[in-house]
């Protein structure tokens, strides 16, 4: 073949170097975001050591804190202080379940009429399943009373809500023309309550 002929191809040689440059390219820009990731991934473990670091510091400087705030305070002084906060919370614990029968002389004293006196009194304190206590008294009316000062004293005893289950019995004259009674009836724990009866004084 003579070397002065022209020599022609069929494959396109431009196209073949487009197509190099573009893988070329491609490869280039993987690379590229591939070191991205990379240095961004060491860049976040490092972060996270060194904050890891500083927390672990933190926590360090805490529980020194602590220590020397727990020093500072005297054991003994501890042990006495729980002590009487136990004490204080068993005081108020009986003290909430402690009656006081004075709010019965009180009302007593208010509503017993003129014409009528006590002699005897007592009371039974009840179970802790029953919430009232029961009240036992003696008394009686005078010779301008008699029958009727009992009516009215019954009706008296009744305006007091706590007063529950009055009765009157063993009704009898006595020599100097009054009457004799006995009474009983029922008083609601709550009245009788010792914190509320002092905070009433």
């Amino acid at each position: 073949m003579d070397p002065n002929i022209p020599q022609t191809s069929f494959i396109p040689k431009q196209l073949v170097r487009e197509e190099k440059a573009i893988n070329v390219r491609s490869f280039s820009l993987i690379n590229f975001v591939v070191a991205i990731i990379f240095f961004s991934s060491l860049a976040a473990a490092g972060g996270l050591y060194f904050y890891k670091g500083i927390l672990e510091s933190s926590i360090q400087d805490m529980n020194i804190s602590l220590t020397k705030a727990k020093a500072a305070f005297e054991p003994g002084l501890i042990t006495d202080l729980q002590v009487l906060d136990k004490r204080l919370n068993s005081s108020k614990e009986i003290l909430s379940k402690h009656i006081s029968i004075s709010p019965i002389f009180r009302s007593l004293e208010s509503l017993t009429l003129k014409s009528v006196r006590f002699s005897k009194f007592a009371y039974e304190i009840p179970n802790d399943k029953d919430r009232k206590i029961e009240v036992k008294m003696s008394g009686q009316t005078s010779p301008q009373g008699g029958y009727r000062s009992i009516a009215l004293e019954s009706n008296k005893l009744a305006e007091n809500k706590y007063f529950t289950d009055i009765i009157f019995s063993n009704l009898s004259l006595t020599q100097s023309g009054g009457v004799s009674f006995d009474l009983t009836f029922s008083v609601d724990l709550n009245f009788l309550n010792f914190e509320k009866s002092v905070a009433n004084l």
